[in-house]
């Protein structure tokens, strides 16, 4: 059976509303993504770190309520696990400040074994910071050579701006191992200063991945393959928090290229019906989301998907 390995961090977001604290949810782009999959019935694998304290304790259990396994999820002793500060606007978009104190060693666990047609899913500054970039290379190198599909999500934070020519050696490597790149016209705002999903496609993605899919908050979703150029409206619909939207996003395209058997060689060579499909999911997954102040689709919107056959 196909499985889905991600790649990423794990932090707990305290989500304010009107100055107070609302609601604290493990968090993380990947992961966030990884537990609405995991209650959806794919089999999964999650490797991250934590710390060996309170907040890494609550991850850990959080993990095992979902059934995710911590086989490839490394405590560190030093250090402490990361926390996020969450201030919601009117539109219920986050503004967020990172707390972060990991140890000099990394990530020193043993990786799941790839067969061909996974996928794996990396993301965010993750997959870019020099620290961790070996791991993330050999898990990358290890998809390559079994043919399974490589998701990329750049996620690229207004904190990180000034860091984006430095950086973009790094982002140019995943797009080249990327099999279908998805990012907000936030992301390229900030990586690239571009908007247009045209323009974003043609001159920075193309000649390294020729699937995109370019979201825009609650506007269009924008569709560029080597043949498609497509754009998809999203039904309005009233956010309680829109944390976690994008990142299910990615959950529900991943979830569609399972569910209609979408293999590595047939990426390059889906239909229009097929990919209106393919994103009818992420976007149910997305919109679900942003019903809650939770981080990944609710279990009874699963445990739906898991009864029927179309959805």
């Amino acid at each position: 059976m196909r499985k889905v390995i991600g790649i990423g961090e794990t932090i707990l977001d305290i989500i304010f509303r009107d100055g107070q604290p609302t609601a604290a949810v493990p968090g993380g782009s990947v992961f966030n993504g990884i537990v609405s999959l995991g209650r959806a019935g794919v089999p999964i694998c999650f490797i991250s770190e934590t710390g060996n304290d309170h907040v890494g304790n609550i991850i850990l259990n959080f993990m095992r309520d979902n059934n995710i396994s911590t086989e490839h999820v490394n405590v560190f002793p030093d250090g402490k696990s990361p926390v996020s500060l969450a201030f919601l606007n009117d539109r219920s978009d986050a503004e967020y400040i990172f707390y972060k104190d990991y140890p000099k060693q990394r990530l020193d666990i043993d990786y799941p074994k790839l067969e061909e047609d996974d996928i794996v899913i990396v993301g965010s500054y993750y997959a870019l910071n020099p620290v961790l970039r070996d791991k993330v290379l050999e898990l990358l190198d290890q998809a390559r050579e079994k043919k399974a599909i490589v998701y990329y999500d750049p996620n690229f934070r207004s904190s990180h701006k000034e860091e984006a020519i430095r950086l973009a050696p790094t982002i140019i490597e995943n797009l080249e191992y990327a099999d279908i790149v998805r990012g907000s016209q936030e992301d390229f705002f900030y990586m690239y200063n571009l908007q247009d999903a045209d323009k974003i496609y043609k001159d920075k993605i193309k000649f390294y991945c020729s699937n995109f899919l370019c979201t825009a908050g609650a506007e269009e979703i924008s569709l560029r393959t080597a043949t498609l150029s497509k754009e998809y409206p999203i039904p309005p619909l009233e956010a309680v928090s829109t944390i976690g939207a994008g990142d299910n996003f990615n959950a529900g395209i991943i979830y569609g290229l399972l569910k209609y058997d979408v293999r590595h060689e047939d990426l390059n060579t889906m239909d229009e019906a097929m990919w209106d499909k393919v994103i009818r999911c992420g976007m149910m997954f997305a919109a679900e989301v942003c019903k809650s102040f939770n981080n990944s689709v609710s279990r009874e919107f699963a445990e739906k998907l898991n009864l029927e056959k179309e959805i």
